[in-house]
């Protein structure tokens, strides 16, 4: 099957990109060669960040509900995007980059895992000579030496995840318990209060966007259920979200990668019991 006869295939119903034959030539080529390329790549497309992937990178680092050929940032940034943001904006700049076994953390066999990989970034330019999107071809690299992987947050932490979006729910439980953590998951904020009455944890990680009960009210309740808990979220407010809160938490912007995750519950870890 060709690229074209790939395209052609897709469902772009509920794409924001709407339907290949509307597309800009830049977009339809590079998706073109993307889809037919055995090569790993990964595109970003304008600053509203949609992304599109091939199979290749799917079984290079695609977490287990990503599907090529995508068509949003999924609530976790893909560590392509997320390993160097500077370097990102001189790739929106124009500047074509190529950058040499880096330590990325990524998706291997359903888990995550650590990997050195070659990174090249390719601006994509319209008729204008503007940049539209990103190309990224990545190619695994020498394996990294065991000093060399990414430290991990303190292992047996007792986690509450809070989040309504089950496929969004079920990635950050396996990460987490794949880290080592003890993980219970519910979609509403009124079921967390039951299981805080029921069970002792050490953080409360919840998305702040919730049916009915707010994320924010539940940590303002959950302190008074346990006023020794950590509070996490994880919003699109990111640290703007801390001016506005009369308890103490920490925000996670989304999309968030794995290393800010394993970050964030190293900040929040109890002493050792």
């Amino acid at each position: 099957m060709t690229g074209e006869d790939k395209l052609a295939a897709c469902d772009w119903s509920r794409s924001p990109l709407g339907q290949p034959a509307q597309w800009p030539h830049t977009l339809r080529l590079s998706v073109d060669i993307m889809l037919n390329s055995p090569q790993p790549m990964l595109l970003m497309w304008g600053r509203q960040r949609v992304m599109l992937c091939n199979d290749a990178y799917i079984e290079l680092a695609g977490p287990p509900a990503l599907q090529a050929p995508g068509g949003t940032v999924p609530s976790m940034l893909p560590a392509a995007w997320s390993w160097n943001p500077a370097a990102l904006e001189q790739a929106w700049q124009g500047r074509a980059l190529a950058f040499r076994a880096q330590a990325l953390q990524l998706w291997r066999g359903g888990k995550p895992a650590s990997a050195s990989l070659d990174l090249y970034y390719t601006p994509l330019r319209n008729a204008e000579g503007g940049v539209e999107g990103i190309l990224c071809a990545l190619r695994e690299a020498a394996p990294l030496p065991a000093a060399a992987a990414a430290a991990q947050a303190p292992a047996g932490l007792r986690i509450l995840v809070v989040e309504d979006n089950l496929d969004a729910q079920y990635l950050v439980c396996e990460m987490l318990q794949t880290f080592g953590h003890q993980v219970q998951a519910v979609a509403r904020a009124e079921d967390a209060l039951q299981r805080l009455d029921a069970s002792s944890f050490d953080i409360l990680f919840s998305d702040i966007s919730l049916p009915g009960m707010s994320g924010v009210e539940l940590g303002r309740l959950a302190l008074q259920r346990q006023p020794g808990l950590k509070i996490m979220f994880a919003s699109g407010y990111g640290q703007a979200l801390l001016q506005q809160l009369d308890f103490p938490a920490l925000s996670l912007q989304k999309p968030y990668d794995i290393e800010q995750l394993q970050a964030a519950l190293a900040r929040l870890a109890p002493p050792p019991r």
